[in-house]
């Protein structure tokens, strides 16, 4: 990627798509300097893939039943990816959990949503865990990808008050509102040169982020 150069992004999904939908919108309305090189899926099914294409985005899916590892499967990413200009990799609900082999040649580039507000609740059924442990708030974090499942430096969190009424769906349904601002949001800093993943951690602006990354506000940039 050169000054002033579109940035190559990759995007991988498993499922609908929203926020890859998200980062499609922002590269048309110009909020990142950036296109999407190609929406990758584990899943044959998944509808993100024929949202993509109806975009004019090149897409590929590589099955992970075709493979006897993640080790395999993730050697396979790696060279599809090659294939592209790829500046940063996203992931979009993504359902894999990826290995060093995937990871090491796309470290500092290599970024998750998870919701959550890590470090609570890695992993699965985060809405209902949140709901079930009475939490006042819940919400959703960008964060650099590690080898430690949902562990890498959080980046930018959002949060949303958790309603007597809500059940796990309701909750998701407004915790995905938010994924679609601040995911983009955090990619545009990337791509600026301004967030980059050190030894250190997550730094913005060379200042180390906070262990659980910087709260959204409307109008932060």
């Amino acid at each position: 990627m050169t000054a002033g150069e579109p940035a190559g992004l990759a995007i991988l999904i498993s499922g609908r798509g929203s926020n890859m939908q998200a980062f499609i919108d922002a590269c048309s309305r110009g909020d990142l300097n950036a296109r999407v090189s190609v929406v990758v899926s584990n899943n044959p099914g998944a509808a993100g893939l024929e949202r993509a294409a109806q975009a004019g985005i090149a897409t590929r899916c590589i099955d992970h039943r075709d493979y006897a590892s993640r080790e395999d499967f993730d050697r396979a990413l790696v060279d599809c990816l090659d294939e592209y200009p790829v500046d940063l990799v996203i992931l979009a609900g993504f359902m894999r959990i990826l290995t060093p082999v995937f990871i090491q040649p796309f470290s500092g580039r290599l970024l998750n949503i998870h919701p959550s507000l890590l470090p609570k609740y890695p992993g699965l059924n985060t809405h209902q865990r949140a709901l079930d442990a009475g939490d006042p708030e819940a919400g959703v974090t960008v964060h650099f990808v590690t080898p430690e499942l949902d562990g890498g430096p959080p980046v930018l969190q959002a949060k949303v008050p958790v309603l007597a009424e809500d059940n796990a769906e309701s909750l998701a349904a407004r915790v995905i509102l938010e994924e679609h601002v601040i995911y983009p949001l955090a990619a545009r800093w990337y791509l600026e040169g301004r967030l980059k993943l050190e030894q250190r951690g997550a730094t913005l602006d060379g200042e180390l982020l906070p262990a659980t990354g910087i709260p959204y506000r409307e109008g932060l940039d």
